[in-house]
């Protein structure tokens, strides 16, 4: 690294001109030569240089090593020790003050040049790496989620502001405790202890969602109801390093829940709700962009962030951050899909003529991996006969992707899913019957609302999935506009989707696919 402003401390005067010859020639600078250790403080200060070569004996009562310390208590500057001792005692002496690099005098002019350039680059990477840790720390510090982190024996080792707030543990309290004494959680109801999500983690090697009605009691005794997402933290050989926990105050989406339950009960529900979708809408329109806003500069940092090098440990952090994004945009679109399809009384539709037995094994292709990773078969019965149907390509796509989506969600490791076209199309000529379905059941009580928006059928965070949610309220949405209907039965160990379609009328350009 040429260019760079290098001071040295030699008491010797005829050395230290040597050394000023030889670093010259290097293509270094040297601002000033300092003969003691209180001058080659001063310099260090006046002049900020890029490296200091130190000789540890100094003429007065303070030596190098000394005078490296007070250094490095006011300036980040690499240090290079030059010495002809090497005793023991010397040495330990040197390692405390964290040199770059420790020249036996003599030493050959190669030596000295290598090791100036490997201080100055290591240097130079070392700030960068403060730097990015410095940046993902503030990220980690300002996201609105609490986090906590702990090591393989669930000792806390971070804590971010919001998981300080949450618990009423201050990072400082926290750090060197098990993590199960700083997160006392239990069952809202029942008020039964919850296993520490992370110590299940650890053990289990796998995320594990908490029940719903899950309370964090802080250690004020205040309770917040929470929702989590816990994950292992591994280092560049996949060694398990230790646990991340992502936890959140969910009080206003239980509150929500809680009027939204009050006001089906109410005999004018039809026009209540009316006016919440209306309320909706407007929101939705009016800040579709500020809420798109944040999460987009969310992402554009983490990409920046992404171009450093980081530890396994912070860019776990940032794939966790990632993810999280990711979910809440997922969950815009689905809300701003819905929200077209609730206030549109018809969508503009492109009928196409689909031949089902070319354009079905095309659809569930990308599926096909996804089902193999996680132990299912997913299954394509297909008539010996050729079946089309006029309909809109796009809506028919959306439907068929989320009730497979759904089905490879809720299907246990071993489960079949199945996709069935009619067999006889004699019974069937004035429509189309697609029936989508996999090996779970569900109480029959619970069919009646599964269309609805946001509802999860109870225990559904047992199969330990994510979702928005309002996969299924589109789904009927789309029917509808299709002309369409859909019907969900359950039973022997099954969930069948029953898609009955009719022809679109035809437009004169409608091509068979």
């Amino acid at each position: 690294m040429t260019n760079a402003n290098i001071l040295i401390v030699e008491d010797e005067a005829i050395v230290a001109k040597d050394l000023r010859n030889r670093l010259t020639r290097f293509g270094y600078t040297v601002p000033a030569i300092a003969s003691s250790g209180q001058e080659a403080i001063n310099k260090a200060l006046e002049l900020s240089p890029d490296l200091v070569l130190m000789d540890i004996k100094l003429k007065g009562q303070m030596d190098g090593v000394q005078a490296a310390d007070e250094i490095h208590k006011h300036l980040d500057i690499p240090i290079i020790y030059l010495t002809a001792y090497a005793d023991d005692n010397t040495l330990e002496r040197a390692k405390v003050t964290d040199p770059f690099g420790y020249l036996l005098k003599p030493f050959k002019e190669r030596e000295l040049q290598t090791n100036i350039e490997i201080a100055l680059t290591k240097h130079q990477l070392e700030r960068q790496l403060k730097n990015s840790q410095k940046w993902l720390s503030t990220l980690l510090k300002s996201i609105t989620d609490g986090v906590i982190a702990s090591d393989m024996q669930e000792i806390v080792n971070f804590m971010n502001p919001v998981a300080e707030t949450l618990t009423g543990w201050q990072e400082s309290e926290a750090m060197g405790r098990n993590s199960s004494e700083i997160l006392n959680i239990a069952h809202g109801e029942t008020r039964q202890p919850i296993e520490n999500p992370i110590k299940t983690v650890l053990q289990d090697g796998r995320v594990a969602k908490l029940p719903e009605n899950t309370i964090l009691i802080g250690k004020n005794g205040q309770e917040i109801p929470i929702d989590d997402s816990t994950a292992l933290i591994k280092d560049e050989k996949n060694n398990i390093m230790g646990a991340v926990l992502v936890f959140r105050d969910i009080t206003e989406l239980k509150k929500a829940i809680e009027i939204r339950k009050k006001q089906a009960e109410q005999a004018d529900l039809v026009a209540q709700l009316q006016a919440v979708n209306q309320i909706k809408n407007d929101f939705l329109n009016l800040v579709t962009h500020e809420l798109r806003s944040p999460l987009s500069n969310m992402k554009g940092i983490i990409q920046l962030l992404e171009v450093y090098p980081l530890s396994e440990e912070f860019q776990r952090y940032l794939e966790i951050i990632k993810a999280e994004c990711d979910r809440e945009m997922e969950l815009i679109n689905d809300l701003l899909d819905l929200q077209r399809l609730e206030t549109s009384s018809y969508l503009p539709l492109a009928p196409d003529v689909l031949v089902l037995e070319q354009w079905l094994p095309l659809l569930i292709e990308p599926f096909q991996a996804r089902v193999q990773e996680h132990q299912q078969t997913l299954q394509l019965n297909l008539p010996p006969n050729q079946v089309t149907v006029i309909s809109d390509r796009t809506s028919l796509e959306r439907i068929l992707i989320e009730l497979l989506n759904n089905a490879c969600k809720y299907t246990p490791a071993g489960g079949e899913i199945i996709i069935n076209l009619p067999q006889n199309t004699s019974l069937t000529a004035s429509r189309t019957i697609i029936t989508v379905s996999n090996t779970v059941e569900i109480p029959a009580s619970e069919l009646p609302r599964i269309f609805e928006k946001f509802y999860r059928i109870p225990n559904a965070d047992l199969w330990n999935q994510g979702g928005t949610g309002l996969g299924l309220a589109i789904v009927q949405k789309l029917v509808e506009q299709l002309q369409g209907s859909i019907q969900v039965e359950s039973g022997n160990g099954r969930t069948r989707f029953i898609l009955s379609l009719t022809d679109l009328a035809p437009t004169s350009t409608t091509q068979q696919k």
